[in-house]
């Protein structure tokens, strides 16, 4: 047992101890956030050649990454691993008996370490809450999307659909491990049984949920943050509308283009993914004024953003409270997005940004002309109302305290 003098520890868990998604973001983020405030923080993950560095690293199970280039024995082996992995239970568990954690937070555990170690969190005594990133525990493939569209076909149980459908890459043998995976921890119920309480950060997600049966009461609220502090903002005009992330199907870029294309305003990519190169040929057939600037990131990822009109975020699915948009306006840069998903909580239509239908073209085009024949000080008076939000609602020290709150309820005090 700790000394009750001290502050308490917090065991952090996740699949990935590096800056891999925005998940993967949220835990380490909240790793600083928890031992600035003089928590111990224990973090367990996979060994990974792209992980910061951890002094518990040696205890962290070992790695599964699908794609790699493995032999059939430990591709079988990875297989069970994704859907219950004992080295996980195991590991996690030696791990709590040498740091003796007041409380267990998971973020993003499926595929890598699996459920196994909520299972052998909860054996140990500690409580657990979990951060809820996507719709995995609904949706085996984790997006309810199919073919590039929003699909709810496994809505009642029939997870079967992610075999028929090929959900995962196209793949029939990657989709069927996914169903055996969800339909054996849906049997179990792995996630209820071994977790106090789920976190949710937008309320989509919540509604979403309860409309699959889960119960209201086990989800909580707690929206992401941006340390605004740590960004100048930039409120003057630039010319060009910016979209950040990755360049596939279902991210709703295609129409953004032909909503370019109508409006005749300038638009820039900044990313990288599997339709780069249809874009660019449907940018040319339409001739819509298009820059593609493929991956940026650190300084000069914040550069082109701080020069930028506005951030557009196109998605034609559910999204659930994408991290760009707070980031967005941390720099003081106002967001067009489209309604659809945790997407509409985060914007403030006509005062922080604009909201248009999530799929509709010409929706987009006048939202885009509107914003290019704004004059400026309207667009940078957006900027400073964004800016003032996160400094208001979407703070280090709010989400702290929401946190803390949380604890206290499964019986943790600080």
């Amino acid at each position: 047992m700790r000394d009750t003098g001290a502050m308490p520890t917090l065991l952090l868990v996740n699949n990935y101890h590096y800056r891999r998604g925005g998940a993967d973001v949220v835990y380490l983020e909240q790793q600083s956030l928890f031992e600035k405030r003089d928590w111990t923080v224990v973090p367990f993950a996979m060994q990974h050649g792209d992980n910061l560095p951890s002094p518990w690293a040696a205890g962290f199970a070992r790695e599964i990454e699908y794609g790699r280039d493995y032999g059939a024995l430990r591709v079988a082996v990875n297989a069970a691993k994704s859907i219950y992995s004992i080295e996980s239970r195991t590991k996690i568990r030696q791990l709590i008996r040498r740091t003796c954690p007041d409380i267990a937070h998971a973020h993003n555990v499926y595929h890598h370490l699996s459920p196994s170690v909520l299972a052998g969190i909860k054996s140990e005594g500690v409580p657990v809450v979990m951060t809820l990133h996507d719709l995995k525990l609904l949706c085996p493939a984790r997006t309810m999307v199919s073919d590039g569209r929003v699909c709810e076909r496994c809505k009642g149980g029939n997870l079967h659909n992610v075999i028929r459908r090929r959900c995962m890459k196209g793949s029939l043998a990657l989709s069927s491990l996914i169903y055996a995976e969800s339909a054996i921890h849906r049997a179990l119920d792995v996630y209820r049984n071994n977790v106090d309480r789920f976190i949710a950060p937008s309320r989509f997600l919540i509604s979403k949920f309860v409309e699959w049966g889960w119960r209201e009461s086990d989800i909580a609220y707690i929206p992401n943050y941006v340390d605004a502090s740590r960004t100048v903002p930039e409120y003057s005009a630039g010319r060009a509308i910016l979209y950040l992330g990755r360049l596939s199907e279902e991210k709703g870029l295609a129409t953004l283009i032909r909503a370019a294309a109508t409006a005749r305003v300038p638009i820039s990519l900044v990313g990288s993914g599997p339709i780069d190169e249809e874009l660019k040929r449907l940018a040319t057939a339409l001739g819509a004024d298009v820059s593609f600037l493929g991956f940026k990131t650190g300084p000069e990822l914040w550069r082109l953003i701080g020069s930028s009109r506005a951030i557009v975020l196109p998605s034609e699915v559910y999204e659930n409270a994408p991290l760009s948009i707070l980031e967005a306006y941390a720099t003081g840069k106002p967001v067009i997005g489209a309604r659809i998903g945790g997407i509409p909580e985060l914007i403030r239509d006509g005062e922080t940004g604009w909201l248009f239908e999530s799929g509709d073209a010409t929706a987009l085009a006048d939202a885009l002309a509107k914003v290019a024949g704004a004059p400026d000080t309207v667009i940078a008076n957006l900027g400073r109302a964004a800016r003032r939000w996160t400094e208001e609602e979407f703070t280090p020290g709010l989400h702290f305290d929401r946190l803390i709150d949380l604890y206290a309820g499964v019986g943790v005090r600080a």
